[in-house]
């Protein structure tokens, strides 16, 4: 059978995953009588919570004599390790993107690592019955901007010459010609994903095939079975591998090469979205390999140690930190897993051995760790993984990581794209300038007709610190109807230091309920983060103070009965209001001295010095 490896990548929200979905429907993967759930490759119970793709997932279909492998990857920037490893299993990519927002951000990245790896790439542009491009030249803008994007990225002039198709993922439709747009939109004609299929089939080369005569093959991704333990995925470049055969794992040990026997106890295949045991994997085909626990991402498996290991997968360094710690709360241990500095220490490496983008280091403390990443983002979903596994832990405020050239200190750069109301304006690039941003571009949101609400596009070079803590302050200036996207630019000089956040703490001075008495006695000084009958204890934040510094409180105090009536009739007071603070929101918000309890119930913000006494409560400028 004849093999095609592709991806499917674009920007975030642009439909990836919907159009694996109707690829896999009409291809005949399902019966027709099964009942098939949309968005089928977000397996991951956050992916269909987030409505994003975390982690790059592998399936195939069968296209006539030829069997398609296609690899669904992330498009949100945080996420971006995932897809420079996998882009070395693949050698063409259905590069999507939206008919109305055109290229963004993360557009440019993906483009830009398939080019990288001289894929032939196939422009599909999306969405395209969006009402508010009807009537405009806003497709043909988009592939104008697209194929200036590749000539701007370096592409060659085969890649350049790309075929374009215009679809409508959610409807299962796509064509070759522009002027058929209109007629398929309004039902006058129909049409399915066959165009695509034949562009795969006839544009995509057949698998590069590597030089050596014995097996080879570079694990891309990992994967776990209860049954079979570890299992390897990555595309065979070389030779063939079958159940029983003797290998030899190139790896690594403490930065050294290091070789290890092994034998392969199970070789899978994927068949649709199941992956099905097989008699034997072959040069050209994305497979699984069963047989050894440490497998990890990079490593080389070899038919003998005459096969020589390929390169180890590299992608871009991590731009922020945060300290992981065992949570040291009075509270600890009595709503989840307390767990000791050994067993965070091995559920953060085994993250980091599954994941390239993530990096784990030691700190001087015993039971703290630093984890390195791309985003706020990525560390949000592995700290709510760990948390959902019933773990308790604390994390700290995240970190720019900056370097050192030529005596001269560099903080990392993002280039920031953002859509907005145009009434937003004024508040949305005040926040951006106060955070050391600086505006490169003003312009109305492109192929906006004359009828809809005016919106604009706004680009912005910032500082990576300078985003942190940015975007719910975003969605809330924009009332929701704002659209931030970012990707990593370069290192340059640091542009100074900037208050992180403007209020101070409102923090409680003793353990106890939080009643609703005292709240109200304390409403005009801030607003709460809990509601009343919550537990708390001293050095615990239960809010944010109205002014710049801390201020600690008592929320525990009860009204005093006494048998003396009151000479008016008490009034029923309720509270204004509180502000429930999603993970998201408290990493973006707490400050330097603060940590975050993280547990499988409860999400809590303290001190790092719970006693009020050994703590100021004014805030130091510059964090």
């Amino acid at each position: 059978m004849k093999i095609r490896n592709v991806s499917i990548i674009a920007h975030v929200d642009h439909g990836k995953t919907t159009l694996v979905d109707y690829l896999l429907r009409q291809a005949g993967t399902f019966a027709s009588h099964q009942e098939v759930e949309t968005r089928v490759m977000d397996s991951m119970d956050l992916e269909r919570e987030r409505g994003i793709t975390i982690m790059a997932k592998n399936t195939s279909i069968v296209v006539g004599d030829t069997k398609v492998n296609i690899v669904d990857t992330p498009g949100h920037a945080d996420f971006g390790g995932e897809v420079e490893r996998i882009m070395n299993m693949v050698d063409g990519a259905v590069l999507l993107v939206d008919a109305a927002e055109g290229a963004l951000p993360q557009t440019r990245f993906v483009l830009q690592k398939a080019i990288e790896q001289e894929l032939k790439i196939i422009l599909v542009i999306n969405k395209v019955d969006r009402p508010e491009i009807r009537g405009t030249d806003r497709i043909q803008e988009v592939v104008n901007e697209v194929f200036d994007l590749f000539v701007e990225l370096g592409a060659s002039e085969e890649q350049a010459d790309f075929p374009i198709l215009y679809a409508c993922a959610r409807d299962g439709w796509c064509t070759t010609d522009d002027g058929e747009v209109d007629a398929l939109i309004d039902g006058s004609k129909t049409a399915d994903l066959k165009p695509l299929f034949d562009v795969i089939l006839s544009d995509v080369p057949a698998p590069k095939l590597g030089k050596e005569e014995g097996f080879q093959m570079l694990i891309s991704n990992l994967a776990y079975s209860d049954y079979l333990g570890s299992l390897a995925i990555g595309r065979v470049r070389s030779g063939k591998v079958c159940k029983g055969d003797k290998i030899v794992r190139r790896g690594m040990e403490a930065g050294q090469p290091k070789d290890e026997k092994m034998q392969v106890t199970k070789v899978l295949t994927y068949q649709g979205l199941a992956q099905v045991e097989v008699d034997e994997l072959i040069a050209g085909d994305i497979g699984i390999v069963a047989g050894n626990e440490n497998f990890a991402i990079g490593d080389t498996l070899s038919g003998n140690e005459n096969v020589p290991a390929l390169t180890r997968i590299a992608v871009a360094k991590p731009t922020i930190a945060m300290i992981f710690s065992v949570n040291t709360s009075p509270m600890s241990g009595r709503e989840g897993e307390a767990i000791q500095s050994r067993k965070l220490r091995e559920r953060l490496l085994r993250e980091t051995r599954e994941n390239v983008a993530l990096e784990f280091e030691e700190t001087e403390v015993p039971d703290q760790y630093r984890v390195l990443a791309r985003g706020e983002l990525q560390l949000a979903i592995l700290i709510e993984q760990m948390r959902r596994e019933g773990l308790e832990f604390m994390v700290a405020k995240p970190v720019v990581l900056t370097k050192k050239e030529n005596g001269q200190t560099l903080e990392p750069i993002e280039y920031a794209v953002l859509d907005i109301p145009e009434e937003s304006m004024g508040d949305v690039s005040q926040l951006f300038q106060k955070r050391k941003g600086i505006l490169k571009s003003y312009e109305p949101f492109p192929g906006q007709s004359e009828s809809s609400k005016k919106r604009l596009r706004l680009e912005f070079e910032i500082p990576t610190k300078g985003l942190l803590g940015t975007r719910s302050k975003f969605l809330t200036m924009t009332k929701g109807e704002g659209l931030m996207s970012s990707h990593f630019k370069g290192y340059e000089e640091v542009k100074g230091e900037f208050l992180h956040r403007v209020n101070g703490a409102l923090v409680a001075d003793r353990e106890g309920k939080m009643v609703e008495y005292a709240m109200l006695a304390l409403e005009d000084r801030g607003i709460f983060f809990y509601d009343v009958g919550t537990q708390v204890y001293e050095g615990m934040v239960i809010g944010e103070h109205k002014r710049d510094n801390d201020l600690n409180v008592n929320v525990c105090k009860e009204k005093k009965l006494t048998n003396i009536r009151a000479a008016h009739a008490e009034i029923l007071v309720t509270l204004s209001g509180l502000r429930k603070m999603s993970l998201e929101e408290f990493i973006e918000w707490i400050d330097e001295d603060e940590w975050i309890e993280i547990t499988p119930q409860n999400i809590r913000v303290r001190k790092k010095v719970l006693a009020q006494n050994q703590r100021s409560v004014i805030r130091k400028t510059g964090r």
